[in-house]
């Protein structure tokens, strides 16, 4: 038993609370990432509030496009391209030389691009002194030959002299042997035979001396002949660079505008000029008739069935995009040609088009188009094409009934264009479509 009745327990000690910690070094850096965090979040909420649409924009139904059903004319074109040529032309070329030893040939002056040309006036001119030069040495080879030829014709006249001196000795002593021979009776038998054979010598040397004159005369002739040939091709020689001398003045055969053709020079093609170099029979101009401008156009074979003699068109040009000239399709080639460059199975047709109104502006090689008019149907009743829909095979066009809501239509399409089509029915005068589904 306890010494106490109501025993009290001891006085506990107090524990020890936990000690401080000192904070993370890092700790600080944190806490301003995730305040940025928040601004940033925060300032995305307000820019949603600011763009989001407001209840009255959501409920504005989107416009729709319309057009007006009308009548008019519909024609349907095909366009072809080309560049544009002269009917009525004169090329100018350097001349097809007579002699050989020219082969370049400088311009050393021309008429001016774009300028015009009277029958017989003067629109090149080449470089002369080359020519001159070898004019003038083949002159000097022909006095050297007339030099020739005199001196040989003395030669002759001096052998030939020679020659019948031999004749004339030979001739008298024949008639002295014939004299000895005629007083022959008072002379002894074989004195007689000797004069005998002395008469047949000198006859043989008589006809000998004839013989060799007769030859040697054929052979001063021939002789002549080659000096005289000599001459002659000398003389051949520089009148075919006298002539060549007189086609390096070059004069335009008809009225026209002078048109320049292009070269290659220093590995580009540029225009002739002054200076440049050409070959015998290389054009490098063209004196063109303005009133007779034309296009040379190529069109797929395919695309040639739509096109016929005599079809009316329109012509553009790129260098003057204003200027549009009425024509008309002068012929269609019947064979097809390959392209350049193009696939052996892809064949164009040549087509000619004349233009039946004339431009001052419009010369040979500039690029155009024409827009030919394969068929036209008036007083058509036409849609847009952008308001016909396809749907499960049929043509649709929306079109705005009473208020502002649309229907679809079915409607039957004629000729088009590329932008208009001929309703043939569904639709009349004055109904406004869509332009796109609404």
């Amino acid at each position: 038993m306890s010494t106490s009745a109501n025993p009290t327990a001891a006085p506990l000690e107090r524990p020890a609370g936990p000690k401080p910690v000192a904070p993370a070094p890092g700790r600080f850096q944190n806490r301003k990432i995730w305040l940025l965090a928040v601004l940033l979040i925060a300032a995305g909420i307000a820019a949603w509030y600011m763009l989001k649409p407001t209840p009255q924009q959501v409920a504005a139904p989107m416009a729709v496009r319309t057009a007006v059903i009308g009548t008019g004319t519909l024609e349907q074109t095909m366009r072809i391209t080309g560049t544009t040529t002269a009917g009525n032309y004169a090329n100018i070329a350097a001349p097809l030389l007579r002699g050989p030893e020219s082969r370049n040939l400088t311009l050393v002056e021309m008429a001016e691009p774009g300028s015009m040309a009277k029958r017989g006036q003067v629109v090149a001119q080449i470089d002369t002194t080359a020519a001159q030069d070898h004019i003038d040495d083949v002159e000097a080879d022909i006095q050297a030959a007339d030099s020739d030829i005199r001196k040989r014709q003395a030669e002759h006249a001096i052998e030939a002299e020679n020659l019948r001196q031999s004749i004339r000795v030979a001739e008298s002593n024949l008639q002295k042997a014939r004299l000895d021979l005629g007083a022959a009776e008072i002379r002894t038998a074989i004195d007689q035979e000797l004069l005998k054979l002395s008469v047949e010598e000198y006859e043989a040397a008589h006809k000998a001396a004839l013989r060799d004159y007769e030859i040697k005369m054929a052979s001063h002739k021939s002789d002549l002949r080659l000096l005289e040939i000599a001459r002659e091709r000398h003389v051949r020689h520089r009148d075919r660079h006298v002539h060549d001398l007189r086609r390096f003045t070059i004069r335009t055969p008809m009225d026209g505008l002078v048109v320049m053709l292009t070269l290659r020079r220093s590995g580009d093609m540029a225009q002739v000029q002054v200076g440049d170099t050409v070959y015998p029979n290389q054009p490098f101009m063209k004196v063109v008739d303005p009133s007779s401008m034309r296009l040379e156009a190529m069109v797929n074979q395919v695309e040639s069935e739509h096109l016929r003699v005599g079809q009316h068109l329109v012509a553009s040009f790129d260098a003057f995009p204003g200027v549009t000239l009425k024509g008309r399709i002068a012929s269609v080639g019947a064979i097809a040609i390959g392209g350049f460059r193009e696939n052996f199975y892809i064949r164009n047709i040549p087509v000619n088009i004349e233009l039946l109104e004339q431009d001052p502006r419009i010369i040979p090689d500039l690029s155009a188009a024409a827009d030919v008019s394969i068929k036209r149907e008036e007083n058509a009743l036409l849609v847009p094409l952008e308001a016909v829909h396809q749907e499960g095979g049929k043509d649709l066009v929306y079109v705005r009934r009473a208020g502002s809501g649309f229907d679809p239509v079915e409607v039957q399409l004629g000729l088009s264009n590329n932008t208009h089509a001929a309703v043939l029915s569904g639709l009349k005068a004055g109904d406004v479509v869509a332009l796109e589904r609404p």
